[in-house]
């Protein structure tokens, strides 16, 4: 083989490694996010049964019985356990996308106890979201899915220690937190990560939501969290926006259009009140069970 092709051929295996590379983590990645998704459905039916269990010792129990706080303990865990374990089957699971009318704040709301388990103790998490917030139609996995890879990137970023500050509020397209940013509408849902971690310079900016490119060390990130981040904000007509200066944390805005105006207190609390059919019908089967024993 003359030294020209040897060239050639060395070319073209450089060339294809970084894809097949790339192809053997999407894999491991999807593999990953079955297995999660099985075991917390069956850690999922374990701890329904926990709770409605709790649940029919506490009718059996008079109101001064000294083993009622007990009971409620038991119940209160269970309910916790079941609420994350619900958190991790919507963000690992393949599903089809299921958007409706929801608020971002409660979202937030919900996916706050997880948020703080994930990061450090030397991380502060810091809330200030807009009382008439607005909504906007979308899947709340994929909402979760936004929340979750900006802030453990925000968590990343700062291994010292500092603050992760998320905002919402109305936008009207007239100015916005990030200069960058001008979507060419008037009613915008704005939602924003700051931290005031080590930042980045433009050209590590300009690359940051491309897939499979990452700054951490081998084995440490998959370059897939704001490649997915991205997807998600555009497919549902949105625009995402980074600023960020070496030493001078970073700012992540996102805008979603916004598709309702809010409910009044009553009427949300009624709303959020009814749940998932799925896991009702299941709720009800398996009280139907156990009082049947």
């Amino acid at each position: 083989m003359s030294a020209i092709a040897l060239q050639l051929k060395q070319e073209e295996t450089a060339e294809h490694l970084p894809t097949e590379q790339h192809l053997r983590e999407a894999q491991r990645m999807e593999a990953i996010g079955r297995l999660v998704g099985g075991v917390a459905h069956d850690f999922n039916n374990l701890l329904t049964g926990i709770v409605l269990c709790s649940e029919l010792i506490l009718t059996g129990l008079d109101k001064d019985s000294r083993l009622r706080h007990f009971a409620e303990e038991i119940r209160t865990a269970g309910e916790h356990g079941v609420g994350l374990i619900q958190q991790l089957m919507a963000v690992a699971r393949q599903r089809p996308v299921e958007s409706r009318l929801l608020c971002l704040n409660e979202v937030i709301s919900e996916v706050r106890n997880l948020l703080t388990r994930l990061i450090a103790e030397n991380v502060e998490l810091v809330s200030q979201l807009a009382d008439d917030l607005g909504f906007v139609r979308m899947d709340p996995a994929q909402v979760q899915q936004i929340i979750l890879n900006l802030v453990l990137n925000a968590r990343d970023a700062m291994p010292d220690g500092g603050r992760i500050v998320l905002t919402t509020r109305n936008w009207d397209g007239i100015e916005s937190s990030c200069d960058q940013l001008h979507p060419d509408s008037t009613s915008w849902i704005e939602f924003t990560v700051s931290d005031t971690g080590c930042g980045m310079d433009a050209e590590t900016r300009s690359r940051l939501f491309e897939p499979f490119f990452t700054t951490k060390k081998p084995g440490q990130g998959t370059g897939l969290g704001l490649a997915t981040v991205h997807h998600i904000v555009t497919h549902e007509g949105g625009n995402i926006a980074v600023q960020s200066e070496p030493g001078k944390g970073t700012l992540v805005v996102v805008h979603l259009p916004q598709a309702g105006s809010p409910l009044k207190p009553a009427a949300r609390s009624n709303s959020a009140s009814k749940g998932s059919p799925s896991l009702r019908q299941s709720a009800d089967s398996k009280m139907q069970n156990l009082r049947k024993r």
